[in-house]
Formats: structure tokens, sequence, C-alpha cells
């Protein structure tokens, strides 16, 4: 189990991930900056390298009147899928060891952002479910939570 400074601590009394035999299941993560404990939405708050990748798929316009629509959740997308890429490193795998993820949106119309910033993350589709949710906590700002499942055999 572990709330290290890689996957950040939990807002509540929960583990971020447990191992349970060769499996290790993650709780959901939002896209909460661990240091300001602030939503990220914009691209603003992303580094270099993240936003290098969004406009690999045409986001990150630069055009306020595109960007306005699509920041929040293309951000929080590519906030919360390296979240677990850290996690999963830091139990000793990789985005190839995620087998299961659980996926809940405020919306559904922000599934095809998503999607499309997912596909940087995994080289193959992975088991998934996606679910619409009225709220998520802390707040109305958060647009997707992502629950994580690797199958890492011991050794």
């Amino acid at each position: 189990m572990s709330n290290s400074p890689a996957v950040g601590a939990p807002l509540a009394n929960y583990a971020a991930w447990r191992r349970a035999g060769d499996f290790v299941f993650a709780s959901g993560v939002i896209a909460v900056d661990p240091g300001s404990r602030r939503v990220v939405d914009t691209y603003d708050a992303l580094d270099v390298q993240a936003r290098s990748e969004l406009r690999t798929l045409g986001l990150d316009t630069g055009q306020m009147s595109v960007d306005v629509f699509e920041a929040p959740i293309a951000a929080q997308s590519w906030f919360v899928l390296n979240r677990v890429r850290d996690m999963a490193r830091e139990c000793g795998g990789d985005m190839r060891d995620v087998v299961r993820l659980v996926q809940y949106f405020r919306d559904l119309r922000h599934y095809p952002v998503y999607n499309r910033v997912r596909g940087l993350f995994f080289g193959e589709p992975v088991v998934s479910t996606v679910v619409e949710v009225s709220r998520m906590l802390p707040g109305d700002q958060v647009l997707v939570e992502v629950e994580a499942t690797l199958f890492l055999p011991q050794r």
C-alpha cells in the first residue's frame, strides 16, 4: 500500500493503491495537483512534454476559442493517466501491466477527447468500463476519475 510523493497522498483516509497477490488495485485518480491541491483544468498546468504530446493529437492549439472548450478535459485526462503511469512504475510495472480501467465522467461528451489522450498511454486497447456520474469530489471542476487494475506477477 502506498501514498508516495510520486502518486500523491489521497484526499481522504484511503490507500492510493494496494497489492493483492499478483494484482495491484489503484484508487480512483483525479486531476488534483498534489502540491497546490488545486484541480488541473488548463494546459498551462501541464509540463512542456505533456503539452507537446497533446499537440500531436491536435489539442493545445493556442486558439482560445478552441482551447477553452477542450483544455479542461484534455489536461485532466493527461494528468490522470500520467499519475496512473507513475503509480504503475512505483509498483514495479508500466502501462502494459494495466489490465483494466474504470473511467468516470461528469459528462460522457468528454469521452472522445479523453479517448484520444488515452491512446498516448496505451499501445493496445485495455479492458475498459465507462460510467457517467453526477458529481465527483472535491468539486464540480473534476471531470474525470480513473481507477486502474494492474497484473504484476510477484517475482
